[in-house]
């Protein structure tokens, strides 16, 4: 019997134990930006608001992405897995997405044991 997260037409997300989905952030182009999670409020106020929202588990508590740095990412699109379990955010990001600054949290390339910058 097929799932129905995977042939269905409702968002039924499959959160994980923590109550929390992987969420991938890119650029309207592909350019990957970040990754975090979300829990059920912070989709629901994403979807509400229109500007990327995550639960950050280190702070406990929901974050919209930007709230203090200015550098919101205004959501574009969003797009879900097969099995509902990881969430693509097409986002225009208004500034750098990496707290460093950083235009992409994936500003290092790993060589062996070192951490190569990117140009």
């Amino acid at each position: 019997m097929p799932d129905l997260r995977e042939t269905d037409t409702v968002l039924n997300p499959k959160y994980d134990a923590a109550g929390l989905i992987t969420a991938v952030v890119t650029t309207r182009d592909g350019a990957l930006l970040m990754v975090a999670h979300m829990n059920a409020d912070a989709l629901a106020a994403t979807q509400a608001s229109g500007e990327a929202t995550f639960w950050s588990r280190s702070r406990g508590r929901l974050w919209t992405k930007g709230e203090t740095s200015g550098n919101v990412l205004r959501v574009v699109e969003l797009r879900i897995d097969c099995d509902q379990d990881a969430l693509w955010v097409i986002a225009d990001p208004a500034g750098p997405a990496c707290h460093t600054g950083a235009t992409s949290c994936f500003y290092r390339r790993v060589e062996g044991e070192r951490l190569v910058p990117l140009e």
